[in-house]
């Protein structure tokens, strides 16, 4: 059976899951500057957005054998653009109340990112292939690449026709959700591995080396999306880069080393242990990098490379626990989901709730004026500081994984 509409279908599918997660933080600084949104109150739309996904990650790790797993795929695109449609128009038709739009949309779009995020990755596992684990590869590196063109396009959109034109945009992004909704009508999806019964199901949430590998992908994700989510608003804000600039070699460029790295490894990649240690290691010496660095050029670069460090964090985690519990099938997957939208939703808010402190505080106004800073710049610094917490503790996770990998290379 010649499966290409297939991964075309999966491949959009995931552009679309790029979309939704990386909307909002684009739009951060126009929300802020025309309906005077907190910062809190933005990096709470990221935190719903990943929630939102962690409860269908949960729901498909407790009851994934009460849905029609097929008939789930297919209407994964059909609910984004029900919820794109939602966060657009919502705000025109109900101006003195643009943040409950937000955030109505944002349940909608990412209760059709969750299903992606559970869904995409085992049916790609399930396409027979030669080296899955670069298929898998692939298709997460198709998702960086998709934030790439949502970037661009989106900064180049606002910047030729203004930020309040961002309802437009919004709606302009419904037509990828559309081709994938065309793409799978004509496809048939192959069967997965779907625990039945609940006795399996309690096996898999009772290994503890489960957890682990859920402990992993959590930290990994917090990394990922911290640096995604704030890049654009910190290097504008922060770093006092402007914005078209700042989005096209800060937070395009993350995502094109984010791409570049998994496209690497779906090209030529092997020993993921060993990738995944030296990945977290790098994003923690980047966040540092970009947080203390007085030079606003080496800051934007430490944003963009980490991308490349934290690409495989997540995918890579999906293939360790892949590889450990081969019959897990959607439950493995769900968790492993669950586990990276908590990370992802702790990691953003936490910066967003950082910064608002710090701003407030007197001793960071004083040391703010003794650097020459804004009180925001100085807090934005603090919160991004405090982000290097993620890749730190990936880092104290992973030893023993490289470590357990590399006894087990020499004892053949």
């Amino acid at each position: 059976m010649n499966y290409t509409r297939l991964k075309f279908a999966c491949y959009t599918t995931n552009i679309t899951m790029s979309v939704v997660g990386n909307i909002s933080p684009l739009l951060f600084l126009t929300f802020r500057s025309l309906y005077g949104i907190s910062y809190s109150l933005l990096g709470f739309l990221v935190f719903i957005n990943f929630c939102t996904q962690l409860i269908i990650d949960l729901i498909f790790s407790f009851f994934s054998h009460k849905f029609n797993i097929s008939l789930a795929v297919k209407a994964t695109p059909a609910l984004a653009v029900a919820g794109i449609l939602i966060y657009s128009l919502y705000p025109f038709f109900f101006p003195n109340s643009v943040y409950i739009g937000l955030v109505i949309g944002t349940v909608v779009f990412s209760a059709a990112g969750g299903f992606g995020e559970v869904l995409i990755s085992p049916v790609i596992a399930a396409i027979p292939s030669e080296n899955p684990e670069r298929e898998m590869s692939k298709l997460h590196s198709v998702y960086a690449w998709g934030v790439v063109g949502v970037v661009i396009f989106s900064t180049l959109f606002l910047l030729a026709f203004g930020q309040k034109s961002w309802q437009i945009l919004s709606l302009a992004f419904t037509v990828i959700p559309l081709a994938s909704c065309v793409l799978f009508s004509g496809c048939k999806i192959p069967e997965m591995n779907n625990t039945q019964a609940t006795e399996g199901a309690a096996a898999i949430f009772k290994n503890p080396g489960v957890w682990f590998c859920v402990m992993i992908i959590f930290f990994g994700g917090a990394s990922e999306c911290t640096m995604a989510q704030w890049c654009s608003g910190y290097c504008e804000q922060a770093l006092g880069i402007p914005k078209l600039w700042g989005d096209i070699f800060g937070t395009a460029l993350f995502s094109v080393m984010l791409g570049l790295g998994r496209s690497l490894y779906a090209k030529v990649g092997k020993n993921i242990s060993r990738v995944l240690l030296v990945g977290a290691l790098g994003a923690a010496g980047c966040y540092i990098l970009s947080a203390l660095c007085p030079l606003p050029i080496v800051g934007l670069f430490a944003c963009a490379l980490t991308g490349f460090c934290v690409s495989m964090l997540w995918p890579g985690s999906l293939i360790v626990a892949s590889d450990r519990f081969p019959t897990g099938g959607v439950i493995i997957y769900a968790l492993m989901a669950a586990g990276g939208d908590f990370g992802a939703s702790v990691g953003p808010q936490l910066v967003g709730i950082i910064t608002d402190a710090s701003i407030k505080l007197p001793a960071v106004k004083a040391m703010a004026s003794s650097l020459s800073l804004s009180p925001e710049q100085l807090g934005m610094k603090i919160g991004m500081l405090v982000g290097a917490v993620f890749p730190i503790a990936a880092v104290i996770l992973l030893l023993p994984v490289f470590r357990a990998a590399k006894k087990q290379k020499q004892a053949f």
